[in-house]
């Protein structure tokens, strides 16, 4: 059985992940895991998240990364684009990497909360709305640790990912949108 994540102020560390997760985790921070995880893991997440009724991702199991489920409205298509990505607690919300595995580009659920910061979060059976803020000085900084103790591979993908900056984004709740719960 994977950690479960105790609270949304509790971060979950790289040391909780037993063995056969951490080792996971060093695959897919290297140059052939990312391939394959970037062609393969979200296609796994999103059906495993369905059929747990929110509660597992592939990525949660295999990995013990807490993965929540970003829904955005496409910056091109206006169609709502729902993507797995890792979700790190902080005090004011839920904040995520725009690291794209240290492709060369971002990925689309970046330029997605560029157009259109409100968004939808789903993660241990709960859903929420959020609007999106992106980290800077201080705060981008804590993230950025914070997120280094969840997952070190982020090191490895901001390296390969030199050319671009990764953006710590903050998905705020929204209180003047109602939550919703999953199913």
């Amino acid at each position: 059985m994977m950690p479960a994540m105790a609270s949304s102020t509790e971060p979950i560390t790289y040391d909780r992940a037993n063995a056969a997760q951490r080792f996971v985790r060093r695959f897919a921070s290297s140059g052939p895991g990312s391939w394959v995880f970037a062609r393969v893991a979200h296609r796994l997440d999103k059906p495993i998240y369905r059929a747990t009724d929110g509660r597992h991702t592939a990525a949660s199991w295999l990995a013990g990364l807490p993965i929540l489920m970003l829904t955005t409205t496409g910056a091109k298509s206006g169609k709502r684009r729902t993507v797995p990505v890792v979700g790190l607690p902080t005090d004011e919300g839920m904040a995520v990497i725009a690291s794209n595995y240290g492709q060369r580009h971002h990925p689309a659920w970046f330029y997605n909360l560029s157009s259109d910061p409100s968004a939808e979060v789903g993660m241990d059976e709960r859903v929420w709305k959020v609007n999106a803020v992106e980290a800077e000085g201080e705060r981008r900084e804590r993230i950025w640790q914070q997120a280094l103790k969840v997952y070190p591979g982020y090191s490895t993908k901001e390296k390969r990912a030199a050319h671009r900056p990764n953006h710590e984004i903050v998905l705020e709740p929204d209180a003047d949108r109602d939550a919703t719960s999953p199913g």
